[in-house]
């Protein structure tokens, strides 16, 4: 992974100081990470790296997001038993107001319209290409099967289900992929309240969305499990919010448990992938 992080660095210009001021890890500890000092850098870290490359300023342009908090990191060089771990703080996002548009607002758009609400502001949402509607359509048939076998009652959903995630009238977002385990969250019309697992589903532009600002809604409304997925990377970020706001990091080679269900489903990348592997080659 430093090697593409280092990368990433390159192609954004970043200084040292820089990706500090947008990722929270200190100026001394990137030094080590990007000259070799640091021959086994903590995972922590370089996930905090890798989100503040991936979505560079925008970091900063989050609204009505939570404050920002502690996270433990630990020295790259010291034990637990020679030190406390570390603390660090998540970049503080430029904070902005509620916006002003609603839930009868977003119900009055043209019919076709796409977009969803967060915090009463619109966001336009791309029409989704081929690989990542088949990614999507792929994971919600491996849920169902797996809820089919086993019984239980939870259900999944794909897009375009409307889901009134904070239970207001200024959020109204459509995951490409979501299971809801509570049945009184879904009405006729729409999920209302969090789902236990989303799936986001990411396109060049939407990265920032789906790393940062739906993440941090989605954490914040309650949402058990997001998993964001990278179909040009061929990568799958998850994060178990019940255990941790940082992601474990998966490629399409690897099986990735389901932790919603105690890890016994899990879905083979490699086979998703092998399905869909045409259509990295079309135009």
């Amino acid at each position: 992974m430093i090697d593409e992080l280092k990368k990433m660095k390159k192609e954004r210009g970043y200084s040292n100081k820089k990706l500090s001021e947008l990722s929270g890890v200190p100026v001394g500890t990137i030094q080590k990470i990007f000259s070799g000092e640091t021959e086994s850098p903590r995972y922590k870290t370089l996930q905090l790296l890798r989100i503040a490359l991936i979505c560079g300023e925008d970091v900063y342009e989050l609204h009505d997001s939570a404050p920002a908090r502690n996270v433990e990191m630990d020295d790259p060089e010291q034990t637990c038993s020679e030190s406390e771990p570390e603390k660090i703080m998540e970049p503080e996002p430029k904070r902005k107001k509620i916006g002003d548009k609603t839930m009868e607002d977003y119900i009055a758009l043209p019919e076709g319209t796409r977009v969803e609400l967060i915090d009463g502001y619109f966001y336009d949402m791309a029409a989704p290409t081929t690989i990542h509607q088949a990614i999507g359509d792929a994971l919600s048939y491996l849920f169902r099967d797996y809820i089919r076998t086993n019984g239980g009652s939870c259900v999944p959903f794909t897009a375009p289900t409307d889901v009134q995630l904070d239970c207001d009238d200024k959020t109204m977002v459509q995951p490409d992929v979501l299971v809801v385990c509570d049945r009184s969250k879904i009405t006729r019309p729409r999920i209302v309240g969090a789902p236990d697992l989303v799936v986001e589903v990411v396109s060049p532009s939407n990265t920032s969305m789906d790393v940062l600002i739906k993440m941090l809604k989605y954490r914040n409304a309650g949402v058990r499990e997001y998993w964001v997925i990278f179909p040009d990377e061929k990568m799958v970020m998850v994060y178990d919010f019940t255990k941790s706001d940082l992601p474990e990091e998966y490629t399409f080679e690897d099986k990735v448990p389901v932790a919603i269900w105690d890890g016994k489903c899990e879905v083979d990348f490699r086979k998703v992938y092998e399905e869909i592997a045409f259509m990295y080659e079309a135009e």
